[in-house]
Formats: structure tokens, C-alpha cells, sequence
């Protein structure tokens, strides 16, 4: 007998016979003498709709009230999924994220998990419950609804799995795995049996949309077994997300190419080269909220340099505004340029460590193909480049050939 959290994205529930299904599937690994909690999401388009809705009443809606408003979604679905096991013959209690309690800070819309009382949930456990536990939501300390942001779902799945020492956390979606690349830009693209957190880390920071990074950080500080599966097929083992000392490991040098479209590239030309300036042109984006990527300071010549960074594309305009309007000329900037018309496409892989070559031949299928790098990043598993987003699907392709991706490893 294993202590199982599942977790059900928004496609796995999006209708009354998907939710039907999933009580069929929890009613199999119940059958098996398992201890089931199962953590969803709100049904497909619910969240995107509610949104919809609080902005035509607010332009801009009060974060607070918008949390309170985008709680309810998971709600529905805890209700209707708890319901449909009943049907299934099985005992259930549905769990808002305040009755489990799940205490966070305070920053509303995008609040952080601070900790999880499993007190009931254990109770519930031995008591033969399946218990159904709302993703997305917590409460803070003075007792406010609060939301992890989209797809905090999976946060929730891991935390609860953590807080309650379970065998495994299992996240089902609308894919059967984690993959090379996304199998929509490239058929040959292969499912991984297992990659490591680590890697699973840098795909989901780099634009792999198989799980939320914040999800990965979570089980890999608190020792999470995770697995990613399909909801849509009744068998498959997905692919397990472990540590780099389990010997089982695919030995691939690299185990996937991520890529992100939505990258803006922004250049402060002519800034002066001195000490302190890099925070006085990032000082005031970072107060506004915005996120900077990578960052290129180029060498000074003449008493003055160049300073690029990226930032994500819905960020863009925002960040202009404040570079041309309030940094440009408190700095003595030539000018500020910016292309929103760029994407990132990163190398990711354990391998790197313990082989060379890696970069080099990035580079130069690249160059074959002439695509022009703009950016560069690296850290211990991955090189990341910023290219022209005309060029983006063509790059994942040559480099996912270049690096036998579509070749089953031995």
C-alpha cells in the first residue's frame, strides 16, 4: 500500500464525463489498497473566463477581490469530482485550500506556499477517505483567500505530497510525458523515461510547458518523487522525474531543447561605464514588477558601453516606457532600441558536465543554417541563445537532429 497525491490539470477535468473518468481511474488505485489524495485544477477555460468577467466589471481588478473570484473555479471542481466518486462507491471529502489549511503569504495572485497543516487530511486518510484537495489557492495569516498564480496547481500537488511524506506524486495532463522537444514542432521528438530535476528545472525555466518551475523547485527541495502522465490513456509509466545519482538514468549528453517565444530583447546604447550602472537601469524595471532575463554588458570603449536583457514579451512595452521616459536621460544614454520580435532557444543536459564540444557544436548547426545568435547564457546544464523568432522552429529542429534527440538512447 503507497500513499499516492495525483494531481488533475484543467484539460483532465474540463467536462463531467473527463471528471467521471478521473473517479474511475482514483476508484482503480484505490481498488489497490492505495491511500488517494487528488489535487485539481479549475475546469478548462474556467480560470480564462472568470479573468474575462472580473474585467468587465474592473479594468484593472482589485488583486485581492481577484483572488477571491479565481478560488471558486478549483471549487467547483473539488465538489463535482468528490460527487463522482461517491457514484464510484468510494467515501470522499472535497478540501478548499483554506480548510486544509494551506497558509501562504500574502502576496495576492501570485502567493507562495508558507506551510500546510495535514492534520485532517491524515485523519480523513485513515479513515478510508479519498480526499479531493483544491489546487491553486491557500489563505494567509489573516485569513484572506490567495492564489499561487497560473498553473500553481501543481504547486499544490507537490506541496501536499511533501507536507504528507507520499510515495509518489503523480501529475496527470494532456501529455503522456516530458519530451526532447515539443512533439508538435518536431514529430520525432522522443519520450523521456526519466530525466532529473535538475534538467526538469531548466526546461520548465526555459519554456517547456509540461510542468510550472515553481512545482519542480518544490519536489526537488523536499525530495518529491514525480511523475508525469497522461490523463487520456489508461496505461503508460510517463516519465519520472528522480535524482542524478539514480544509476537507471537515460545516460543522454543532453536530454532536451526548450524553447520560449515570448522574449523581448531590449539595448541601452551609449551608457556610461562606470560603477553602479547596471542597477540604475534595471533598479527601476525591477521596481515595476518586471522580470529581466539574461543580461549582456558589452566591453566599454571610449568611456561608454552597451547594456541588452531580455524580458518577456507581455513586458515589453512597460519596460520601454520606463528606459526611454525615466532611465534614458537620468543616465546619459544615447538611446534605447528595442525588438520584440525574438525567442530563446536553450540545450539542456547533465551531460554537459562531463563532455566538452557542447557549445561549439550548438554554434555551428546554427551558423549552418544561418541563424544569427544575438544573446548567449550558459550555467552548468544549459546554453540558452536569444535568435530571430522567424528562425525558432527551424533552430529546435536542426538542433534536435544534431544531438541524436530522435535517437533512442542505449
Amino acid at each position: 500500500m503507497a500513499l499516492i497525491v495525483q494531481k488533475y490539470g484543467g484539460t483532465s477535468v474540463g467536462s463531467p464525463e473527463r471528471i467521471k473518468s478521473v473517479a474511475r481511474r482514483v476508484a482503480k488505485y484505490k481498488a489497490q489498497g492505495h491511500q488517494i489524495v487528488v489535487v485539481v485544477s479549475a475546469m478548462s477555460g474556467e480560470t480564462n473566463r472568470l479573468v474575462a468577467l472580473a474585467k468587465e466589471v474592473q479594468a484593472e481588478p482589485n488583486a485581492r477581490e481577484m483572488d477571491v473570484i479565481l478560488s471558486t473555479g478549483e471549487q467547483v471542481t473539488i465538489g463535482l469530482l468528490s460527487m463522482a466518486l461517491m457514484a464510484e462507491g468510494l467515501k470522499a471529502k472535497s478540501y478548499t485550500g483554506a480548510q486544509v489549511k494551506i497558509l501562504t503569504d500574502s502576496a495576492f495572485t501570485k502567493a507562495r506556499i508558507l506551510s500546510i497543516d495535514e492534520e485532517n487530511i491524515r485523519l480523513d486518510l485513515s479513515n478510508d477517505y479519498v480526499l479531493v484537495v483544491a489546487g491553486f489557492q491557500g489563505v494567509d495569516e489573516d485569513g484572506n483567500i490567495t492564489t499561487l498564480g497560473r498553473g500553481g496547481s501543481d504547486t499544490t500537488g507537490v506541496a501536499v505530497a511533501a507536507a504528507l511524506g507520499a510515495d509518489e506524486c503523480q501529475i496527470y495532463t494532456d501529455v503522456d510525458g516530458v519530451y526532447t522537444t515539443d512533439p508538435r514542432m518536431v514529430p520525432e521528438a522522443r519520450r523521456l523515461k526519466s530525466i532529473t530535476f535538475e534538467e526538469m528545472m531548466e526546461m520548465a525555466s526555459l519554456g517547456s510547458k509540461v510542468l510550472q518551475i515553481r512545482s519542480v523547485e518544490f519536489a526537488g527541495k523536499y525530495k518529491v518523487k514525480l511523475r508525469v502522465l497522461s490523463s487520456f490513456e489508461e496505461e503508460g509509466e510517463g516519465t519520472l522525474i528522480t535524482f542524478e545519482e539514480d544509476n537507471t538514468m537515460e545516460q543522454a549528453i543532453i536530454s532536451g531543447i526548450a524553447f520560449n517565444r515570448d522574449e523581448a530583447k531590449i539595448t541601452v546604447i551609449g551608457v556610461p561605464d562606470k560603477p553602479g550602472i547596471a542597477y540604475q537601469i534595471l533598479g527601476p524595471v525591477s521596481e515595476a514588477n518586471i522580470d529581466v532575463d539574461m543580461i549582456i554588458q558589452n566591453v566599454g570603449v571610449g568611456g561608454a558601453t552597451d547594456f541588452s536583457f531580455t524580458v518577456h514579451r507581455n513586458e515589453f512595452a512597460k519596460a520601454m516606457d520606463i528606459l526611454k521616459n525615466k532611465v534614458q536621460k537620468h543616465i546619459g544614454a544615447r538611446d534605447v532600441l528595442g525588438d520584440n520580435k525574438t525567442a530563446k532557444v536553450s540545450v539542456v543536459g547533465i551531460g554537459m558536465r562531463s563532455h566538452v564540444g557542447i557549445a561549439s557544436k550548438m554554434f555551428r548547426t546554427l551558423a549552418e543554417e544561418g541563424i544569427n545568435i544575438q544573446m548567449i547564457s550558459t550555467s552548468e546544464i544549459k546554453i540558452s541563445v536569444v535568435i530571430d523568432e522567424k528562425y525558432l522552429e527551424l533552430a529546435v529542429r536542426v538542433l534536435h537532429k544534431a544531438f541524436d534527440l530522435d535517437q533512442e538512447s542505449a
